[in-house]
């Protein structure tokens, strides 16, 4: 595929949006940014930063992206993290503690940290602020989970470490927690010229159904979303045959794993096993940068369905929200900020509630139609990459200004 620039979005947004991200990339020219994560594919955060480095350097702005390195111990411990910063209970111990901290003191060893910005994402590489004080860069934590409510002996480890940092990001206000310096406010976005997002012909969507066996002869109920629990793929499932009692459909549960992701063979097992031999339920198990076939199946999907349990953001409803489907989502983190209820999607609260919202809208195509209209023009105006592009231009700007009087974003 061909490299996207920024004016390829101008046909998207407003003229003016493309105007004041050009005049605001004037400020910072030249700046050196690195951003730093735990995987290059698989969930959200490798996804935006696939596309907005390369629009940052297009911008003037030097940005590098290293990923750290561990073994299967640390990512266990970090996922492990992960579920307890989503308020699950973990066993904590100075085992997982020093495995976490030796993983990272590794990744020092043959990382340079010489830019003028270094944002870090989520908990896995927080502990490199250790670099900080060998560094002229200003740091930034980048945080994509909701810390409402975290274990809290986890959340104390780690806070040893993120309070070093020079100023925070969250995805939404009530993600975050009271840290000694200034935070701002970003929320997730998507691409829509990338080859999961960009419009497909009906052949394409036909020639993706084909490759996976499912036939278009009934109503479509998909959930795109690596094999987690905290997804709730079998609660999915339980709402689905609740369904089934009324009104025929199939369901598609797609997904994959992200390399810091042990669970997800586990979780996929589970998902199998509960599914049993429903010819309807399609299980798809997608391999890294199955982009083109997400898009299709999305697109093939006569409603699509996230019914997280606990949620940082949740890019795959802002996928189908730009594909003009009607969304039924948990109403929970991030989701909140994207589905304005009954207007934009409609936000549920458990198994049953996701199985009598299924029911109404097939029920009611022309309801399921006006929710998906809606809901486009909400990620056009909120939630594409060339808002996040924006806001992190005004962070660069705002970093070098933390003492002064800024409006944050």
């Amino acid at each position: 595929m061909a490299t996207i620039k920024l004016a390829d979005y101008a046909k998207i947004i407003r003229s003016q949006n493309v105007d004041e991200i050009q005049l605001l990339a004037e400020k910072v020219s030249g700046l050196s940014l690195k951003m730093v994560n735990s995987t290059l594919v698989g969930g959200g955060v490798a996804e935006i930063l696939n596309r907005s480095v390369p629009l940052l350097n297009e911008l003037g702005v030097k940005t590098k992206w290293e990923v750290i390195k561990g073994d299967s111990d640390f990512f266990s411990v970090t996922k492990g993290f992960h579920n307890a910063l989503h308020g699950n209970r973990i066993e904590v111990n100075e085992k997982i503690f020093e495995i976490y901290k030796n993983t990272n003191a590794e990744n020092l060893k043959n990382m340079d940290f010489s830019e003028d910005v270094v944002v870090i994402h989520d908990p896995q590489p927080a502990a490199l602020i250790e670099a900080k004080k060998n560094s002229k860069a200003k740091w930034v934590w980048r945080c994509h989970i909701d810390l409402s409510h975290p274990q809290n002996e986890v959340w104390q480890f780690l806070k040893q470490y993120v309070s070093q940092f020079d100023a925070s990001i969250f995805s939404a206000p009530w993600f975050a927690k009271e840290l000694p310096m200034p935070q701002f406010f970003i929320t997730p976005s998507i691409d829509p010229l990338t080859e999961k997002n960009r419009d497909l012909s009906k052949s394409e969507i036909d020639k993706v159904m084909r490759k996976y066996d499912i036939p278009r002869d009934k109503p479509i109920v998909t959930q795109i979303s690596r094999f987690d629990y905290l997804k709730d793929p079998i609660g999915v499932i339980q709402a689905y045959k609740l369904v089934k009692k009324h009104i025929d459909c199939r369901l598609i549960l797609a997904g994959g794993s992200a390399t810091d992701d042990p669970e997800g063979a586990k979780v996929l097992a589970e998902v199998k096993t509960a599914a049993g031999n429903d010819p309807n339920i399609h299980i798809l198990s997608l391999p890294p940068f199955s982009d083109f076939e997400i898009n299709a199946l999305q697109r093939a999907s006569t409603i699509v369905i996230q019914k997280s349990l606990r949620e940082g953001f949740g890019l795959t409803v802002t996928e189908a929200m730009w594909k003009g489907k009607p969304v039924i989502a948990s109403a929970v983190g991030g989701i909140t900020l994207q589905i304005i209820h009954n207007f934009t999607g409609v936000l549920v609260h458990s198994i049953e509630g996701a199985a009598y919202q299924i029911r109404y809208l097939l029920n009611n195509p022309q309801i399921a139609e006006r929710l998906g209209k809606y809901a486009k023009e909400q990620v056009r105006e909120k939630f594409l990459i060339t808002r996040i592009i924006r806001n992190y231009l005004l962070l660069l700007i705002a970093v070098f200004h933390l003492d002064d009087n800024v409006v944050q974003f």
